[in-house]
């Protein structure tokens, strides 16, 4: 039996949108959302914060919450600090850790689920999710992130580029002709992988693309891709989040 542990990293600090895992959807805090959400397929999850005022929401609506340094620059490191307080805590085994990001509040239980069932060998080290493409609107925005995946659906390299790119042809046919996979920001991580990743300096190819994941690449970790059909719905601003109020998720 392997156990799960879901851990949400969640800061307050955010250029973009400063307390942004506090934020109200219709009378409830995001990071309440999340853990709710999470929450339906996983026994066991936590809130890995840099503040004490999400610390103490989180405990206000009988969650977990690890207060983690505010020097991480990354989730997966905030998520390795949690996973050691949770384990030096005594409070049980955690054979995965699937990390959750905070700033998506309508995350679909199945999407996880589909991160739960990659581990069907001890051979998968990483898992994350993957959702194909329907618009050149999405394929050429380089802030959404692109993937591609070989036979074994395992990612080859993650671009903010269109990748592949297909010669001779018009880029407005692409994706009538092929088909592309934008990366939906989940992870699921082996415990013991999870440290590893953790001690890995910056690669060349993370630094080009501002992608963490192609630092686990190109250190020769394989990384499972699942794929979902269920949309990626973050709040990454304010304006997102008025978006999303429009939208009725509220």
């Amino acid at each position: 039996m392997i156990h799960f542990l879901g851990i949400i990293p969640a800061r307050f600090h955010s250029s973009r949108f400063p307390g942004k895992p506090l934020a109200d959807i219709g009378g409830k805090p995001m990071i309440r959302r999340v853990y709710e959400q999470a929450s339906k397929v996983l026994d066991r999850i936590v809130v890995a914060t840099d503040d004490e005022r999400i610390a103490r929401e989180v405990r206000n609506f009988n969650g977990i919450a690890v207060l983690t340094s505010p020097e991480h620059k990354t989730g997966t490191d905030r998520c390795a600090e949690a996973l050691e307080h949770i384990l030096e805590d005594g409070k049980g085994k955690a054979d995965v850790v699937i990390n959750i990001q905070g700033d998506e509040p309508f995350i679909h239980p199945s999407q996880i689920q589909d991160l739960m069932s990659s581990f069907t060998s001890p051979e998968i080290q990483i898992a994350t999710l993957a959702k194909t493409i329907d618009s050149g609107d999405e394929l050429f925005d380089p802030n959404i992130p692109k993937v591609v995946i070989n036979r074994k659906g395992e990612a080859l390299y993650f671009s903010r580029s269109p990748i592949p790119h297909i010669q001779n042809m018009d880029q407005s046919s692409w994706t009538s002709v092929h088909t592309f996979y934008k990366h939906i920001g989940i992870y699921a991580y082996r415990a013991a992988v999870l440290r590893e990743l953790t001690g890995l300096k910056a690669s060349k190819l993370e630094l080009a693309e501002s992608l963490e994941q192609n630092r686990w690449l190109e250190n020769g970790y394989r990384i499972k891709v699942s794929i979902t059909e269920h949309e990626s719905i973050s709040v990454d601003t304010p304006e997102d989040l008025e978006k999303i109020r429009k939208l009725g998720f509220t």
